[in-house]
């Protein structure tokens, strides 16, 4: 997503953001940045897809399934890598070209989620053409 905005001002700001597929790793995080790496998913997913051959090879032929019920296991196993895919951080950055009288400006940070980033974006644009800066309480930082 990316949105041009005049700042109040009069100067253009460039307001984007783009998905992140590696999360960043920072101090507070530290904790969760010592797993085992993809290995245990893949064991857990090779369990699970082991597990549902064997429930549909040992099924006797007179037994009849419900399509509700194959409908909620599509659910049941969908429901943790739509989660992982839709709360993926985002990037969000809002940069100032240089003009006469003022520097360059460049305001960078992370929000989780594809509903949070949009109203996040939404949020530093009516800032940035309200008061020429975004919201310095907001999950945007100055950067050098």
């Amino acid at each position: 997503m990316t949105r041009l905005v005049r700042g109040a001002d009069g100067r253009m700001w460039t307001v984007r953001s783009q998905i992140e597929w590696r999360n960043p790793s920072a101090d507070a995080d530290f904790e969760h940045d010592v797993s085992g790496g993809q290995g245990p998913g893949v064991l857990m997913l090779a369990y699970v897809v082991v597990l549902a051959v064997v429930l549909v090879a040992w099924k006797p032929a007179d037994v009849v399934v419900p399509g509700w019920l194959l409908f909620a296991l599509v659910l049941l196993f969908l429901f943790f890598p739509v989660r992982w895919a839709v709360r993926r951080p985002w990037l969000v950055a809002a940069e100032a070209k240089k003009t006469d009288e003022l520097p360059p400006e460049r305001w960078v940070g992370s929000v989780r989620g594809f509903l949070t980033v949009r109203n996040e974006v939404s949020n530093v644009a009516r800032k940035i053409e309200m008061y020429s800066l975004p919201d310095l309480d907001g999950p945007l930082q100055p950067v050098d």
